[in-house]
């Protein structure tokens, strides 16, 4: 089993969690969650249970997990779940230009071996339950987007974990 990935990401002034991870070769497939506020927004689920028998297995799914990981974030950072998101428009103070920033990046922490949790696949995003409506918060104060020379080295590698390109 591969470690998982987890990224916080600011967009369009709010914080998203993206979180990808390895069930294992007894349930051999790649979950990828896209969530604000504790509410699944979107999923990506692949099986690689047609490889399970290739050799270096584990640098294999490593791969695969990164590039759909990267992938929930360019969908993300591309504005394709912005009418899901932002059914009223983007939040007063939220840039259309404003770059997400990684805010924290770490190992998924492995699941249990000794007591596997049953698999349930996650609800589609249509059937997820709507986030609970939190008191009216004062909007946060609109930053222009960094210029190339004053990013923080966050925004610099999220631009181009998702991009490829060096910016």
């Amino acid at each position: 089993m591969v470690l998982g990935f987890n990224h916080n990401i600011r967009y369009k002034g709010e914080l998203f969690h993206v979180q990808t991870e390895d069930s294992g070769v007894a349930n051999p497939h790649i979950i990828t969650l896209l969530y604000r506020g504790g509410t699944i927004l979107a999923s990506a689920k692949t099986s690689y249970a047609d490889i399970i028998k290739v050799e270096q297995l584990e640098t294999v799914v490593e791969s695969i997990m990164k590039e759909q990981h990267k992938d929930m974030m360019r969908r993300l950072k591309n504005g394709e779940f912005d009418a899901r998101i932002f059914p009223d428009g983007v939040p007063a103070g939220a840039s259309e230009e404003q770059s997400p920033a990684a805010e924290e990046q770490r190992p998924a922490a492995p699941a249990a071996a000794a007591s596997p949790a049953p698999q349930q696949a996650p609800a589609p995003p249509a059937m997820a339950r709507p986030a609970q409506q939190a008191p009216p918060v004062p909007p946060a104060p609109t930053v222009p987007p960094a210029s190339p020379a004053h990013r923080s080295l966050d925004e610099v590698i999220l631009d181009y974990l998702i991009t490829g390109e060096d910016k």
